[in-house]
């Protein structure tokens, strides 16, 4: 099974953010699981990368063409795959993964998550999906959520999975 990891390319404040980065690298790799994430080799990114790569993990990029230099592509992974571009990123790391986790990042950390959300409502997908929630980073989201379900304008299979540490989601999503 291979996890698709959304996270920042920048490494953030907390250092509890960090440490989950590399405890999810790590122990997805552990576990003989592959890691799927956006090829850099910077920022959380790259915290995961080679926290799976030191634990003998396969470890697959997926960077559009022009973010190679951008984001620092990482080249020393099992495989780095250059596409065109963001859309084609989401899609390739979709293909190429059977779960999705994502930890702490930015506007681009969200898109890649409400994307196969959107798709996932949408029934293009059945994969789970999970949040590593460090220090309550996405407790505002799970709430913001909470809401559109109650208030009626989510539908289907919506409900994200998500606990404040690497293991307990984890162990929902396998």
């Amino acid at each position: 099974m291979r996890i698709a990891v959304f996270c920042g390319a920048s490494i953030g404040r907390d250092p509890h953010i960090v440490a989950a980065a590399q405890e999810l690298g790590r122990t997805i790799a552990q576990r003989g699981h592959g890691v799927v994430y956006g090829g850099g080799r910077v920022g959380l990114m790259g915290v995961v990368a080679e926290a799976a790569l030191q634990a003998g993990g396969e470890v697959i990029g997926v960077i559009p063409g022009f973010m190679v230099s951008k984001e620092l592509a990482h080249t020393g992974l099992t495989d780095l795959v250059i596409v065109r571009d963001m859309h084609e990123r989401k899609m390739r790391m979709h293909e190429l993964s059977q779960a999705v986790i994502a930890l702490p990042g930015g506007f681009g950390t969200m898109d890649e998550l409400f994307e196969l959300l959107t798709w996932r409502q949408l029934g293009l997908h059945n994969k789970p999906m999970g949040l590593v929630n460090v220090n309550g980073f996405y407790t505002p989201l799970l709430e913001q959520a909470a809401r559109m379900e109650r208030d009626g304008f989510l539908h289907g299979r919506t409900r994200l999975l998500s606990g404040s540490d690497v293991t307990s989601v984890l162990e929902q999503l396998l």
